[in-house]
């Protein structure tokens, strides 16, 4: 199998949704731009950030998907709750990368206001959904270097 084939899922948070459908479209096309067609692209909603773990480790349990993308948006409020999630959302996504050795782009945003990361979504400083993908595009290609390697 080359390196871009096979299919790619998205998972992507429903909260700050106004966010979350930028990073969307920002992921999904660099991923088109790339050589992944849109129907080799599953997106699935969970509720928050705290839930992309879940939905990604069974996912990519699944065994059907070469990179996967997380998206979502956590902004900070007037408690450490914004701490919890965040942290939990990164932990749970790199244990699952390491568990599975599929890529997993973090596109998860953790910003003070929601002007902020509507500016990381597509707005002044970019759409880090777009850098999450390429992220994980990259890494596709690293680990089939690596198993090339390995295999001479």
């Amino acid at each position: 199998m080359s390196p871009l084939g096979g299919r790619a899922v998205v998972v992507v948070s429903r909260f700050n949704e106004a966010v979350t459908r930028k990073l969307l479209a920002g992921a999904v096309g660099a991923l088109e731009r790339h050589g992944w067609p849109a129907e080799r692209v599953d997106v699935i909603w969970v509720p928050g950030a705290f839930e992309l773990p879940l939905a990604v480790d069974q996912a990519l349990a699944t065994r059907r998907y070469r990179l996967c993308v997380a998206l979502g948006a956590v902004i900070r409020g007037e408690t450490p709750h914004f701490e919890y999630v965040a942290a939990a959302a990164v932990q749970g996504l790199r244990e699952a990368a390491v568990r599975f050795g599929v890529p997993v782009g973090f596109g998860v945003l953790t910003c003070d206001t929601e002007e902020q990361a509507l500016a990381r979504a597509g707005g002044s400083e970019g759409n880090k959904g777009v850098e999450a993908a390429e992220s994980a595009l990259e890494m596709v290609r690293v680990l089939a270097m690596l198993a090339e390697r390995a295999e001479a």
